[in-house]
């Protein structure tokens, strides 16, 4: 078997490639993993999904795993992932669960796990659940050692009120438009910014299972910049499936990126003396004018591999306090442990509110080269990246651009994509350099 984990867990199309019999496998290899040579108590299992249709099976499927191996599972329902996390520590569970292909399109789904504490797992864990999944093999108790099953209804209430407790002060006077993407936080993201004091105008807040991502979220923000403008809104939030993202809008319709709301957050927390070691963590992926912006600001950018995992990591690791993607996932370890999408814009609106400075004032701080972004698709995205003739047609623009731009060139760690990144002066120079590319992975790897 191929590394089953990706970036951000396990992800395909759901009831193909992800099928119910391959996450109860993984239930019970995790299981199996994480606690199944502890014998000082009873594990518990916290289980939450996104609305999507599929996640009904494979809710199912992840259960029935886990209390075959003995883990009493709580049942959270649909909420969004950094909720998930959260619920997993002040639970005190042994592993949680979600199950969500976040910004993926409806027929997709995946598994994303957390052990104790709410902390995605190492790649060693995930290579060992691989390895026990190949194997086979596992406990079977029977009688009183099998898992039982409790849902939990107040998991959203609890989830919103520890987000409020990290604000300084309400939100009074601000208009948000939130689009929920049909997803996960439908529900949580407008009552928290209603709570946090803001007024709320909610779109795409309707999932039935069928419509989350559909032309909205944070991969579609037309329909965002449009209700804005007509509300007269002070910004908008755009949350994927499972809110573990945030981009946002200005008030005249522009977009605010990752990179951008992670400078705003920056020199927030660095003048309120909450930025450890005055520095910022960001992935290969962040544009060079975040880099530029944070340097002109005396903040030092440290800079890891693509996935917010790989964020998280560096941030643990050395006690930092701020991290994120150009995609929209923040984290901020001092009240969660993994990207919250609904935090982010807590903070962000925060920020706005105390300064009393617009959205697209407190964004202009980072001026952004022009970037380009083409997703490619293949058959098989490690080779295709790592092919004679693309690694040449990149060096040949990389020499083309010299000092005045960049390539970046990566498979995507959940889809048969290869990336292809370009930063240049000027957008018709990006565009350009990056359509060469890919036209070169598309004739080497043709998904036809």
């Amino acid at each position: 078997m191929g590394r089953l984990f990706g970036t951000d867990g396990v992800r395909g199309r759901a009831n193909a490639d992800l099928t119910p019999e391959l996450a109860m496998a993984v239930a019970i290899a995790a299981a199996q993993a994480l606690f199944e040579h502890d014998d000082s108590h009873a594990p518990v299992a916290v289980v939450g999904r996104d609305p999507r249709a599929s996640g009904e099976m494979l809710e199912a499927a992840v259960v029935a795993g886990l209390t075959s191996a003995g883990a009493n599972v709580v049942r959270v329902g649909v909420l969004p992932t950094p909720a998930v996390a959260f619920l997993t520590g002040v639970l005190e569970a042994d592993i949680g669960v979600m199950l969500s292909a976040s910004h993926n399109p409806m027929p997709d789904n995946g598994i994303k796990l957390f052990a104790a504490g709410g902390h995605k797992l190492p790649d060693e864990v995930e290579d060992e659940i691989e390895r026990l999944m190949d194997n086979g093999t596992h406990r079977r108790p029977t009688g009183a050692g099998v898992g039982r099953v409790t849902d939990y209804a107040d998991g959203e209430d609890r989830y919103v009120r520890h987000l409020l407790t990290s604000l300084p002060s309400p939100l009074a006077g601000l208009t948000v438009v939130v689009d929920c993407a049909n997803g996960a936080a439908s529900s949580a993201a407008p009552e928290a910014y209603r709570r946090a004091g803001a007024s709320v105008v909610a779109i795409n807040a309707d999932p039935d299972g069928l419509n989350i991502n559909e032309d909205c979220g944070s991969n579609h923000i037309a329909q965002l910049r449009a209700a804005v403008v007509e509300h007269g809104a002070d910004l908008g939030i755009a949350h994927d499936g499972d809110a573990d993202r945030c981009i946002a809008v200005a008030g005249d319709g522009t977009e605010v990126d990752g990179d951008q709301i992670m400078a705003i957050l920056a020199l927030a927390m660095r003048e309120a003396g909450a930025l450890t070691e005055d520095t910022l963590v960001a992935t290969v992926m962040s544009n060079l004018g975040l880099k530029l912006a944070m340097a002109e600001a005396g903040i030092r950018l440290l800079e890891t591999k693509v996935g917010d995992r790989y964020v998280l990591e560096e941030l643990r690791a050395k006690g930092l306090a701020l991290g994120g993607e150009q995609s929209g996932h923040i984290v901020m370890p001092a009240y969660a442990t993994t990207g919250d999408g609904v935090l982010t814009a807590l903070h962000l609106m925060g920020r706005m509110s105390r300064t009393g400075t617009t959205l697209k004032e407190l964004a202009g701080v980072v001026q952004r080269l022009p970037q380009v972004m083409i997703n490619v698709p293949v058959i098989d995205r490690a080779a295709a990246a790592r092919s004679p003739l693309v690694l040449d047609a990149t060096k040949q623009v990389e020499a083309e651009l010299g000092g005045t731009g960049r390539v970046l060139l990566r498979p995507s760690g959940t889809e048969q994509l290869v990336r292809v990144m370009v930063e240049a002066g000027t957008q018709e120079v990006a565009r350009d350099a990056a359509e060469r590319i890919a036209s070169v992975v598309r004739t080497l790897s043709p998904t036809q």
